[in-house]
């Protein structure tokens, strides 16, 4: 599987980073060419559904994820989020972390990402492709 890390601090409070992070339909307007539909209904906890739709028209797909583990930053504790992806086309798992600083945050985005059917061969130019898209959306989530 491709893996990637992105780190990058932000002036915003942990609470306020975890929300825009976390708040999945704000990923549309990050992520070129997908939507976001959450599909359980709120608050965000373990068992939240959602599913990001990339492509266009017949030539698009979905990824379907699972929250499997939740715990917004507290009390001067990290925020952590765990992703599975349960789809057919996309498979592995994200992680959020929100680590508080004394005057902001620093972020940890975690992804392993495989694309069924294409050759493990291929999973470091997926990671290298994946990483600035990835940090782009980060980037966009983050700004004011």
């Amino acid at each position: 599987m491709a893996v990637f890390r992105i780190e990058r601090p932000t002036h915003l409070a942990a609470p306020e980073a975890w929300r825009r992070l976390t708040t999945w339909e704000r990923h549309t307007g990050s992520v070129p060419l997908t939507t976001i539909r959450v599909t359980t209904p709120p608050p965000n906890r373990v068992g939240t559904t959602f599913a990001a739709r990339t492509g266009i028209g017949r030539a698009a797909f979905d990824d379907p994820m699972e929250v499997v583990r939740w715990s917004p930053p507290a009390a001067g504790r990290p925020g952590h989020c765990r992703l599975v992806k349960r789809g057919s086309v996309v498979l592995g798992w994200a992680e959020i972390e929100v680590h508080p600083l004394p005057h902001g945050s620093r972020i940890v985005w975690r992804e392993e990402l495989r694309l069924r059917r294409l050759p493990r061969l291929l999973d470091a130019a997926t990671a290298h492709a994946a990483r600035p898209l990835f940090a782009h959306a980060l980037t966009r989530l983050l700004r004011d």
